[in-house]
């Protein structure tokens, strides 16, 4: 496309863009046909409707533009979106990412909450069921956290399941990672991820294609699922059943000729088919983090080795006491890809009253050890 990018807009500039973007029936890929011909949306937004309209506009979308229809809605939505200490970053903007613009249908603008500069690192898109096993877990934070140490900035849809643990992840690490919504910034979606959005947009990056106030409708997802894929270098899939999301995101990353990566599983296990099968269809295995670096191509290598490393922390130990030998024991006995069950460790360590498992249970989840999973049972987490 012949349009330049820019430093980032004027507040007027800005709201032609949200004009033109929030244009009903318009559509990301006749916008961008009309930037290409007209070069800006002041330009186009000009026009009247019968040029419009040879331009190749439906007629009503055209009568639409032509009237300023959608710049009640733009003001709105930016002084929303500056209410909320968000920015818009245009396709033009030089802080758009640049592997995105890339894409077929890139957006024509993004929402962003955070650290904007993230949008110029390396990302890597970890993706997955909803529903994993404690094995997709682990395996999902554990690659978050070790591709976040390495520098790797963790793109995920911050859903249910592996997303939120590549995200948890990147963080405990002190890492980047960045969040891509299927709804407005201001639409916590699932509601229980409010904490981990807030932590996200304080640490790391919050983004969305949808104004403020675009409410989590399913056809959101696979738009979003174009630009988890479209901000990365490549995908990794972790858990995914035959028909899933994550697949969907794989064959987008395809499409967008990004590296695919898929973590093997059970075979046995329906969770296991969509990465057993993309392995088999030629996607790169995945055993670590190293695997994933490995893959990347060399110009993403050699940007990753250029990139000023973000500073990297540890979990904290749990603190030495009287009960440090309790934590121990503890850590032995809890699994990574299998739960115990609170009641289960009660039988085993006879010698230790529940009281005080309970209270070495919680110090060893707030050192980032264990995590408690739905029906008081617990895993190790993978440090390992």
């Amino acid at each position: 496309m012949g349009l330049a990018t820019q430093p980032p807009l004027t507040d007027d500039r800005i709201l032609h863009w949200l004009a033109l973007a929030m244009t009903p029936g318009l559509g990301t890929r006749r916008a961008m046909d009309l930037l290409e011909r007209y070069g800006s949306p002041e330009q186009i937004l000009r026009l009247d409707a019968r040029e419009l309209e040879g331009a190749g506009v439906a007629p009503a979308v055209a009568s639409s533009m032509a009237a300023g229809c959608s710049f009640a809605a733009a003001m709105d939505v930016a002084e929303r979106t500056k209410r909320m200490g968000a920015e818009v970053i245009a396709w033009c903007d030089a802080r758009y990412p640049p592997r995105l613009r890339e894409i077929y249908d890139p957006p024509l603008l993004l929402f962003a909450l955070g650290r904007v500069e993230l949008l110029q690192t390396v990302m890597v898109a970890i993706v997955g069921s909803r529903q994993p096993t404690a094995y997709g877990q682990a395996v999902a934070e554990r690659l978050g956290r070790d591709l976040a140490a390495a520098g790797v900035t963790v793109v995920s849809g911050m859903a249910r399941g592996v997303d939120t643990s590549a995200h948890l992840g990147a963080l405990a690490v002190k890492g980047a990672t960045v969040a891509v919504f299927g709804c407005g910034l201001d639409v916590i979606y699932p509601a229980e991820n409010r904490g981990l959005a807030e932590r996200i947009a304080r640490e790391g990056l919050l983004v969305s294609e949808f104004p403020l106030g675009t409410p989590g409708h399913p056809q959101n997802f696979p738009i979003r699922n174009r630009v988890v894929s479209g901000l990365s270098e490549g995908v990794v899939v972790v858990e995914g059943r035959q028909y899933s999301g994550s697949l969907i995101t794989a064959r987008l990353a395809l499409d967008q000729n990004r590296e695919v990566f898929a973590v093997p599983g059970n075979i046995t296990s329906p969770a296991s088919f969509g990465p057993n099968l993309l392995i088999k269809q030629g996607a790169q295995m995945v055993q670590s983090h190293e695997d994933i670096l490995e893959g990347l191509g060399t110009e993403a290598r050699a940007r990753l080795a250029r990139q000023t490393a973000l500073p990297i922390g540890t979990p904290p130990a749990p603190a030495a006491g009287p009960m440090a030998h309790i934590a121990e024991e503890v850590l032995r006995f809890l699994k990574v890809d299998s739960p115990v069950a609170l009641d289960d460790l009660i039988e085993w360590l006879p010698h230790v009253s529940p009281s005080e498992l309970i209270a070495v249970l919680f110090e060893l989840e707030e050192a980032g050890r264990v995590r408690q999973l739905p029906g008081r049972s617990y895993v190790k987490v993978w440090s390992e």
